[in-house]
């Protein structure tokens, strides 16, 4: 792990799990096809993959193949994309651009972008269920199963967009904007390096320290992604700039200033370090991918 180069690692990853991707289409039964349709244009629109990619990178820094891995991690894009494909809609955050192309309801309609998120998300359970059958870990897929739905339930991503779309407008505290971020995007990140520290057996003392890892991470994550919201244009984040101002929502930046939101992203990857101050060099690829999370500008 330690000698492979990050930019290659991120990339040979990436690299697998768009592979699989694109055999699952092929796999699929196209009929009705309008519904596969919508599944493949929302998922192979591009993204970076980092759940998947952090999923693996977790697993491989356990000792675990990244290649006896990868439905898990694709899981895990699926159903980052439905939240997307969901969040997009004109009842929610009513986004027309995704990933520098229209959005699954511009192209589908509202009915078709509906039903296609709800198809990528039990598809992921699928994929994970049938992991666990083909490598006879169903114990551990089971655990899986279970940190995904609460990460994408009330407790996860349904939970943070309703807070979210409650908040709007609304002079949200900054207690409140944690709550959303948590939910919102931490909350998947963390299932992500969860699933991969099953995957690769962690034990106990080393789950703890991967979850506080990713829930910090998660937290600069978004914040990181506020700013972007901010201050970039659609050919580098993919969608259009400003909608948060324009919505009025709660996020820090828009709440403390964008200077404070920065320092505070820098402590909250600051945190995120510290949970892995005890692993050796086998963590530098979740130390590198806390990096980039956090400083990009795209």
């Amino acid at each position: 792990m330690s000698s492979l180069v990050p930019e290659k690692y991120i990339e040979e990853r990436r690299t697998q799990v768009d592979a699989r991707l694109n055999r699952l289409w092929k796999e699929r039964r196209r009929y009705p096809e309008g519904i596969h349709e919508a599944m493949e244009f929302s998922v192979m629109a591009g993204g970076k993959r980092l759940r998947p990619v952090m999923c693996l990178a977790t697993a491989e820094t356990m000792g675990a193949k990244s290649d006896e891995l990868v439905d898990i991690a694709c899981a895990l894009e699926l159903v980052h994309t439905y939240s997307l494909v969901h969040d997009d809609l004109p009842a929610m955050d009513d986004d027309d651009f995704r990933r520098n192309r229209p959005t699954c309801h511009r192209v589908y309609g509202e009915a078709m972008a509906i039903l296609a998120g709800d198809a990528l998300l039990t598809l992921a359970f699928e994929l994970l269920a049938g992991w666990g059958n083909y490598y006879d870990r169903s114990d551990d897929a089971l655990l899986m199963v279970s940190e995904l739905a609460e990460a994408a339930g009330t407790e996860g991503m349904i939970g943070g967009q309703v807070l979210d779309i409650s908040a709007e407008g609304q002079d949200a505290s900054l207690e409140d904007i944690e709550a959303i971020n948590y939910r919102k995007t931490a909350a998947l990140l963390r299932a992500s390096v969860r699933i991969g520290g099953i995957a690769g057996k962690a034990d106990p003392r080393q789950m703890n320290q991967l979850s506080g890892y990713a829930t910090a991470l998660g937290m600069a994550f978004q914040i990181a992604d506020d700013l972007l919201d901010l201050r970039g244009d659609i050919s580098k984040t993919g969608k259009e700039a400003g909608s948060d101002e324009a919505r009025e929502k709660a996020t820090y930046p828009l709440r403390i200033g964008e200077k404070n939101a920065e320092n505070k992203a820098n402590e909250l990857y600051q945190e995120a370090l510290s949970y892995l101050e005890n692993w050796g060099e086998e963590a530098d690829i979740l130390r590198y991918l806390a990096r980039l999370l956090v400083f990009r500008d795209k």
